[in-house]
């Protein structure tokens, strides 16, 4: 290289480094996310891209909704401090619904038709998104779920979009596995019949249990907000199943797993719907929650974790000093895939970015490659859970360790 390139070279990296908004970033340097090279950096944004999130922050539902917010919150960070949106800033702006309908139709009125958001994360719960999307549908404005599982939330308009895998591409995996490797033949089903998607569980895991031969002894119901459950536990181990099926939320899924296996002394598999999928649930049920087997998105003790898995159950940690759970992986995930949506489009434009997240394909991220479906539904790899020694673990790997999902009876005085 002669002394006249050299110079030349000099003066471009010295120029880059001095004027505003241009930069050199190492590609190690960068968050492991995001389609940085198949979309140039976004140029005719506003200086605040403004987002917004309907989560169930206060209440039962608040075990999931907290998660999903801290987890936004470190995309959030990434994403800015790497200039993934240009010189342009991510802002959210968080509303708590409680997991009430009401509260969330009113949340996303005031975040599409006040705050004029370009998109909206949530809601947390199923049942507040069939009231809450619709505002959002009319207004014309991308809502993309990242919890929700019922059937029926993509279609109820264009603009509705999730990264959460529906219950009917979980739990029939789930119960597959579980029948080959604990040789299930019977089982007793408990499930919620005043939510949607508890009632969608129940109806995808009858399918899965019929095509996999396994009898249903007996059907047991109950409502939001119950905290006793012996009656109907009573009644489904009276028959001697194999496992419990149990679709339910979090605030119902605990006092069910103690009361089963504490005072009725139920010692076999308990099989639950998405509910479950809370570290809370297994911190509350203690070592009840010991042989719980859930179907889940993501799990970080999946045998070959990808590196942005990785890289965010760091950066969650760091930012919270926690873990992250599934819920967390989501929404971390949906953060990134609106942001990705409006870099491609290089626009704000309500229309623009819905096209550019549903041309999305490919996108690795802490959920696997994920990708939209032509009903803007999510395509990745489900997973298969038990939980052993209080944690998470993949279901294939614990049984083939030989472990038992079994615990020794605590019996309540």
């Amino acid at each position: 290289m002669n002394k006249k390139t050299l110079l030349m070279l000099s003066l471009v990296l010295a120029l880059v480094l001095a004027v505003p908004g241009i930069a050199l970033q190492a590609q190690d340097d960068r968050p492991p996310l995001g389609f940085w090279d198949s979309c140039a950096a976004p140029d005719k944004l506003p200086a605040d891209v403004v987002f917004g999130a309907v989560f169930g922050l206060s209440g039962g539902t608040s075990v999931y909704g907290t998660v999903q917010q801290k987890a936004v919150q470190v995309a959030v960070e990434e994403i800015n401090a790497s200039g993934y949106l240009g010189s342009s800033k991510m802002v959210v702006v968080f509303e708590d619904d409680a997991g009430d309908r009401n509260q969330a139709t009113a949340a996303m009125t005031k975040l599409v038709t006040q705050d004029n958001v370009v998109a909206v994360l949530g809601p947390t719960l199923s049942s507040s998104a069939f009231a809450a999307d619709p505002v959002a549908q009319e207004n014309k404005t991308t809502v993309l779920a990242v919890s929700n599982t019922a059937a029926g939330i993509t279609q109820m308009g264009d603009f509705i979009f999730r990264n959460s895998l529906p219950e009917g591409k979980v739990i029939p995996g789930t119960v597959k596995q579980a029948a080959e490797l604990l040789g299930l033949k019977k089982v007793g089903i408990l499930y919620g019949n005043d939510d949607d998607f508890t009632k969608s569980g129940y109806e995808v895991f009858k399918a899965a249990l019929a095509e996999n031969g396994i009898e249903i002894l007996t059907e047991e119901t109950f409502a939001r907000g119950d905290v006793d459950f012996t009656a109907q536990l009573t009644k489904i181990i009276s028959g001697e199943p194999d496992a419990i099926v149990v679709s339910a939320l979090a605030q119902e899924a605990v006092p069910i797993i103690l009361q089963a296996r504490q005072q009725l002394g139920f010692m076999g598999p308990i099989i639950g719907g998405n509910g479950f999928n809370s570290p809370a649930v297994l911190r509350d049920a203690g070592a009840a929650a010991e042989g719980l087997i859930v179907g889940g998105a993501w799990n970080l003790g999946n045998p070959n974790p990808s590196v942005s898995s990785v890289a965010f159950a760091e950066a969650f940690n760091k930012m919270h000093s926690a873990s992250p759970d599934q819920f967390a992986a989501q929404a971390y995930t949906g953060a990134w895939l609106l942001a990705t949506a409006v870099r491609c489009a290089n626009s704000v434009d309500r229309a623009a970015v819905r096209d550019a997240l549903a041309a999305i394909k490919d996108f690795e991220s802490p959920l696997g490659t994920f990708s939209f479906d032509e009903n803007r539904d999510p395509v990745h790899d489900p997973i298969a859970q038990i939980v052993k020694d209080g944690k998470f673990a993949v279901l294939a790997a614990v049984m083939g360790e030989s472990m038992e999902p079994t615990m020794e009876p605590t019996k309540s005085n």
